[in-house]
C-alpha cells in the first residue's frame, strides 16, 4: 500500500488496539490475531498492535491496515514505543503498515533526533509514520521532523502532561487548527459517544483500546468498586 492509499484508509473510523499486559494470559500471538479478527470483522477500520510477534499474527488475520509499534524499556530514556530505528525495522518486517514512535520532547536513548529516525523510516523502511504525541509543542516538533500523522496517544502519559486526563479533546482540537496532517485521537476513550466527539471535533479516526479489548484492567476496575467498603 501507498503512503496516500493507508491515509485514506485511515480516515473517518474507528481502530482498535489490540494489547495485553505481559503477565496475561491474553498476551499471547494467537489470542491477540483473534481479538484484531474480532474488530475488522465488526467494521475496524484499522488495529494497533504491539510487538513483532503480535504484528505477524495479526498479518496472518487481517488485510487492514496495521499501525505497528514496539514497546521497550531502554535504560536512561522514558521513551518507550519504538524508541530505535532497529525496533522499527522489526515491526515493518512483521508486516505493519504504519510505524507508530514516541514522539515527546524526552530524551531520546542514544541522543538520536526524532528527525533522524522519521527519515529512515520513511528511505529505509518505506513506511509512513504515527507520531506519538503529549502537547503541541511536541506536535510541532514531530511535524517539522516529517511524520505523517499525529496522535494524541501519550497526553497524560508523561511529565509535561501528568496533571491532564485524557481523552485529550482540546489537544485534538489544537491540532486540528494548527496542522493540515491527519490527526488521530487516542487514550482514554471510554465510550461509543466520546468516539463520537473526537469525530465530531475533527479527528481523522479515533484509537480505542481498555475499553474494548482491555479485560484485565476491566476486570480490575470492577472487582475494586465491587469490593471496596
Amino acid at each position: 500500500m501507498t503512503f496516500d492509499s493507508i491515509l485514506r484508509q485511515l480516515r473517518g473510523g474507528l481502530i482498535v488496539s489490540c494489547q495485553a499486559p505481559a503477565d496475561s494470559p491474553l498476551h499471547d500471538p494467537g489470542v491477540i490475531a483473534a481479538m484484531a479478527k474480532a474488530a475488522v470483522n465488526q467494521g475496524a477500520i484499522a488495529v494497533r498492535i504491539d510487538s513483532p510477534a503480535h504484528i505477524a499474527a495479526v498479518r496472518e488475520q487481517v488485510s487492514v491496515p496495521i499501525i505497528g509499534l514496539w514497546k521497550q524499556v531502554i535504560p536512561g530514556s522514558e521513551v518507550y514505543i519504538t524508541p530505535q530505528f532497529h525496533h522499527a525495522k522489526a515491526v515493518a518486517e512483521a508486516g505493519a503498515d504504519v510505524i507508530a514512535i514516541d514522539a515527546t520532547e524526552r530524551p531520546r536513548p542514544d541522543s538520536e533526533t526524532l528527525s533522524h529516525l522519521i527519515q529512515q523510516i520513511h528511505t529505509e523502511l518505506h513506511k509512513p509514520v504515527m507520531a506519538d504525541i503529549d502537547t503541541l509543542a511536541s506536535a510541532q516538533a514531530a511535524v517539522d521532523a516529517g511524520t505523517d500523522i499525529l496522535g494524541t496517544t501519550l497526553y497524560g502519559y508523561t511529565p509535561a502532561t501528568q496533571t491532564c486526563h485524557p481523552p485529550g479533546f482540546q489537544l485534538l482540537a489544537d491540532l486540528i487548527a494548527k496542522f493540515s496532517l491527519p490527526s488521530i485521537c487516542e487514550g482514554g476513550i471510554a465510550s461509543p459517544a466520546a468516539a463520537r466527539q473526537a469525530l465530531e471535533l475533527g479527528a481523522s479516526a479515533v484509537v480505542v483500546g481498555t475499553a474494548i479489548t482491555g479485560i484485565d484492567i476491566l476486570v480490575q476496575r470492577y472487582q475494586a468498586a465491587l469490593s471496596a467498603p
